[in-house]
């Protein structure tokens, strides 16, 4: 009887380890559940900030794209046509010749702010953009116009700026010695929102010309610049220390620091996809596409995006209560303790809690700050509970370090960028290496 009993109960305790890590298996991946409720509601909280962002913007004004100017004048043309009598007649028509500038330079300073709404805010800024350049002189070549047909006693200025209700004032341009202040152009669809100037430009046929006029916008997030001329220059300044530079055309030079930023820009018309003039048409700049793809500027950057901060975190979730649950797992076979798989279940769900710390606490106080509350919170918590259940205060002492530096790894993770990968696989083989050192030791069979 003794011998039977000695024989069948190894047996039974491998059986029971195995069925407890069958169990704590299926126990990880039924906790994927709320880490999936958590990570919907990390999505419904950003939708949420970038409901207001909109509206905030929408308020103030939103991103601004500056166009132009393009040089447009009027001239005749003349076609036949056969009446209803079957006679030829000519009619005459009018046409429009379209010139972008020689040079074109943008000078820009903004002062940008924080606009709150609630918790959420936006990077909104006031502008003062300095327009100027020169067209040159009026060449036909190759445009079967000539000179004659041309009306510059008509001609008139086209500029865009992608929301008007940022403008403050209608600006004042000058050109060739004269003063002519702009105005909405409802006739013509340019740009997507179109400022006209008309002036004469009969000076242009022999000579080039030069332009100047000053825009006072506010805008939100993003100053962009749509480079039209054979040769365009750039240079933006502010007081927001995290800027993003981007575009069609790199920065020549930047510059950030804690009190703002500067950078210019410098491009040729030598891969524009822009005519440099063309006539009779008008939606050269229609598609949105290629008019984004071609311009440059500056990005005012929210410093931290804690919501996709607390997204990647909770990407970790199940590696870590699984990694959780192997340690405690290995303590309960090495000293012997027996810890319910419904206490498993507790901890499991301390672990999820602790993202939802972290988003509530994110939108207060920002990541780096909540992810130190949520993780010394859970950790005390866990520690404070194994510590009760085990009754050993070393062990409890050992899972509590265990568990810190897996918070602490993620962390490291996700500040990282380039390297997250990297250093993500490395440390986990780290840890796998170590798991099996420790439990080479163990002797399933008889525990």
């Amino acid at each position: 009887m003794n011998s039977e009993n000695q024989s069948f109960m190894p047996v039974w305790q491998k059986l029971s380890s195995t069925i407890k890590a069958v169990i704590l298996g299926v126990l990880t991946l039924v906790l994927l559940i709320p880490s999936i409720f958590v990570q919907n509601l990390i999505e419904e909280r950003q939708n949420r900030n970038q409901q207001v962002l909109d509206e905030i913007s929408n308020q103030w004004s939103g991103s601004q794209l500056i166009n132009g100017p393009v040089l447009v004048i009027p001239y005749r043309s003349y076609e036949k046509y056969v009446d209803t009598f079957k006679q030829v007649n000519v009619r005459e028509t009018i046409g429009k010749l379209y010139i972008l500038p020689e040079h074109l330079n943008y000078k820009a300073d903004t002062k940008s702010q924080k606009l709150h709404k609630g918790i959420f805010y936006a990077a909104v800024y006031n502008a003062d953009v300095n327009v100027n350049g020169d067209f040159g002189k009026i060449d036909l070549t190759g445009m079967q116009i000539s000179p004659a047909q041309l009306l510059p006693e008509r001609a008139y200025l086209l500029f865009g700026l992608s929301d008007t209700k940022g403008l403050k004032s209608l600006p004042e341009i000058n050109i060739n010695a004269q003063k002519i202040t702009a105005r909405p152009a409802f006739n013509d669809t340019l740009f997507e929102n179109t400022m006209q100037a008309a002036f004469n430009a009969t000076e242009l046929l022999e000579k080039s010309g030069k332009f100047n006029y000053n825009l006072q916008i506010k805008g939100s997030n993003e100053l962009q610049f749509l480079p039209l001329g054979k040769a365009t220059t750039a240079r933006i300044s502010g007081n927001w220390n995290s800027p993003s530079f981007d575009g069609s055309v790199a920065a020549d030079s930047r510059n950030v620091d804690t009190s703002g930023f500067t950078a210019s820009w410098h491009t040729l018309n030598l891969g524009q996809t822009f005519p440099q003039q063309w006539i009779n048409v008008d939606n050269v700049f229609a598609n949105k596409q290629k008019v984004s793809e071609s311009s440059f500027g500056v990005k005012m950057i929210i410093p931290v995006d804690d919501y996709q901060k607390t997204m990647r975190s909770s990407k970790y979730a199940i590696l870590i209560i699984l990694l959780t649950f192997v340690a405690l797992f290995l303590t309960e076979i090495i000293t012997r303790t027996v810890i319910h798989t419904f206490n498993y279940l507790l901890v499991g769900a301390a672990m999820v809690v602790f993202y939802i710390l972290l988003l509530s606490f994110a939108e207060q106080v920002g990541f780096n700050i909540s992810y130190a509350i949520a993780a010394v919170a859970t950790v005390g918590l866990i520690s404070w509970f194994i510590a009760s259940l085990l009754k050993n205060r070393k062990v409890a002492g050992l899972l509590t370090f265990i568990l810190s530096v897996f918070y602490v790894f993620v962390f490291v993770i996700i500040q990282l960028e380039d390297l997250a990968l990297l250093v993500g696989s490395v440390t986990l083989f780290a840890i796998i290496a170590i798991l099996m050192y420790f439990s080479r030791k163990i002797n399933w069979d008889n525990q």
